[in-house]
């Protein structure tokens, strides 16, 4: 049986892989700042180059609803510090970002994604 890391980076990877698949270009896997992380940075090319903070939840079912209801507002609050973080450390301040979701449901036949755009704001 897999365990819930497990879950979590296979979750990472597929949704690493829709987004490419969807344009988008990953700059960053797991960037930390202190205790928080963001699971994955992307360039959105269809938006003017918008900077996209990615928080991935992965389920093995859908028992306990959908993965992206677990984003408390304790991790959005994360989210925004490490995103804060980020963009200082690469000189960004005030570029154009937001705070998508992706969801999925590692299903026995093909894994289900949803992708949220615009999850939460700053």
């Amino acid at each position: 049986m897999p365990s819930t890391k497990d879950i979590g980076d296979r979750g990472e990877d597929l949704a690493a892989e829709f987004l490419k698949n969807e344009g988008y270009r990953v700059l960053e896997r797991n960037y930390r700042f202190e205790r928080n992380e963001v699971d994955l940075v992307c360039l959105d090319p269809d938006k003017g180059g918008e900077l996209v903070f990615v928080e991935v939840k992965t389920r093995s079912g859908s028992g306990f609803g959908p993965p992206e209801a677990s984003v408390t507002d304790e991790k959005k609050r994360s989210l925004i510090e490490v995103s804060r973080a980020y963009l200082h450390e690469r000189q960004l301040e005030g570029a154009p970002s937001r705070f998508d979701v992706v969801g999925i449901v590692l299903a026995e036949a093909e894994p289900e994604i949803e992708h949220h755009e615009n999850a939460f704001w700053r």
